[in-house]
């Protein structure tokens, strides 16, 4: 083994801590799907529009009353939607704050800083029954969901920056990884007889801040990115203990080297602001592109699947939702790291999910997360990584709040809309986007550049570096 390229105890304890915040984001996408309907209870009970003694009077009756089912009242509909949904808001508005916490005091500090965001949101969904579960578990999920709009996009970064190049790749899907992870450790956890229950899922919810618990304790002990120290902070010393600890000892010098010159590109391209991207045509192909895969990645329906799996395997016939839930979180770690007539149709249906899920974890789940940074340089780069996320983020909340109503209105069928979806996503990636592996950035543009008007494209961006300057 080479110099420099041994996996060394420091770094592998610099990327776990850094995957913790990445399983914390997996935790709270997959945790309010188990217990929906008790959750649902008890949002009727404090609204004051369902009541167990109303519940059991219908449930002896004849009449078809919607008192026996609390999820069915259109006020707990709205707030259960908003329960789930409200995390991507969360989100999508806090993922503009990526390289601005990055940079702000180091990768290693900037998440430290944020943790308070996810063990605040904890307490407000495990204290919920203290005042309304439904304002308190609705204020803690968005609060969530702010924390993991920046968490999503500052482990990545970190792990990406201190991962030896012979291994970028391999650790460059740990963020995948722990995110699928923290959605199966949910599932099992929101298992009726241990804390999805009626007397446990405040606990249950509350549970999403206790990785930050442990990555706060963990962060001190991980050095700060080589990366950020040299290119952003001028550190070049400091940067060298870092690749030390990382690395163990070697010579520093070639990835010093190459620092060097990453950090010679960087100051030569100045950074372009997020509204000059969006307006540009230099690198509208690009965008459009970046944006598109992440629009695939949230319109494939998959996080329908992590939000109401078990409601969706309920209406197949599944006679234990749960479990099924359990095997697609299952099913979904497994692949990262490599109608209803009929009883016997509703296993088909698990089925098809779960190679449904496997696939996706393949190709869409980790690909449009890095290949916005393998599109753009120095310059357009964080401005082009912010609006992906949005796009992301925001497509998401479209799909958390809309689905319920979605699959009211198709039914069984609610799938096959997906399905257009992701043929239509299918021929644009064969006919769009390009092959990034193995190619230097100049040759990816190369491929977007072709055919356009060269000094047309060169005076705009001038401009485009002007309007940065001002």
């Amino acid at each position: 083994m080479e110099s420099g390229k041994q996996l060394t105890g420091t770094l592998a304890l610099a990327v776990f801590t850094a995957a913790l915040g990445s399983l914390q984001y997996g935790y709270s996408i997959g945790v309010i799907n188990a217990p929906q309907k008790i959750i649902e209870r008890h949002y009727g009970r404090s609204l004051g529009v369902w009541s167990d003694r109303a519940a059991d009077l219908s449930e002896n009756s004849t009449d078809e009353s919607e008192n026996n089912d609390a999820g069915k009242h259109p006020s707990v509909v709205i707030y259960w939607s908003l329960s789930v949904a409200i995390f991507s808001i969360g989100g999508m508005l806090s993922s503009f704050l990526v390289g601005f916490v990055g940079d702000l005091r180091g990768r290693v500090k900037g998440m430290l800083m944020i943790n308070v965001l996810a063990i605040a949101a904890g307490l407000l969904m495990g204290l919920c029954r203290m005042w309304k579960p439904h304002i308190m578990v609705i204020a803690g999920r968005a609060v969530m969901g702010f924390y993991c709009g920046i968490s999503s996009g500052l482990v990545p970064m970190y792990v990406g920056e201190i991962a030896p190049r012979a291994y970028r790749g391999a650790l460059g899907t740990i963020h995948q990884l722990g995110v699928v992870i923290g959605i199966l450790i949910s599932q099992i956890v929101g298992l009726d007889f241990v804390l999805g229950n009626d007397d446990m899922w405040p606990l249950l919810l509350g549970l999403s801040g206790a990785p930050a618990i442990l990555q706060s304790l963990l962060l001190p002990l991980c050095p700060e990115s080589p990366r950020y120290l040299y290119i952003l902070m001028g550190k070049h010393q400091e940067a060298r203990t870092s690749l030390h600890r990382l690395k163990g000892e070697y010579d520093p010098t070639e990835d010093l080297e190459e620092m060097r010159r990453e950090k010679e590109e960087a100051d030569k391209e100045q950074r372009i602001s997020i509204l000059s991207l969006i307006v540009s045509s230099v690198y509208r192909r690009q965008l459009f592109v970046a944006l598109m895969m992440h629009l695939s990645q949230q319109f494939s329906g998959v996080n329908a699947i992590f939000y109401y799996s078990t409601d969706i395997f309920t209406r197949a016939g599944v006679s234990q939702p749960v479990y099924a839930t359990i095997g697609v979180g299952a099913i979904n770690t497994v692949f990262t790291l490599v109608s209803n007539d009929f009883s016997w149709l509703s296993y088909v249906s698990m089925a098809a999910i779960f190679l449904f899920v496997s696939f996706f974890e393949i190709g869409p789940g980790p690909i449009p997360w890095f290949i916005v940074a393998e599109l753009f340089s120095q310059g357009p780069r964080p401005a082009a990584i912010a609006l992906a996320g949005c796009c992301n983020w925001t497509s998401n909340f479209i799909i958390g709040m809309t689905f319920p109503y979605i699959q009211a209105w198709m039914g069984s069928y609610v799938f096959i809309l997906f399905a257009v979806l992701l043929l239509g996503f299918t021929v644009f990636t064969y006919l769009r986007v390009p092959e990034t592996k193995g190619k230097t950035f100049e040759e990816i543009a190369a491929v977007f550049q072709k055919g356009r008007k060269i000094n047309k494209d060169s005076t705009e961006l001038q401009q485009l570096k002007s309007s940065s300057d001002a």
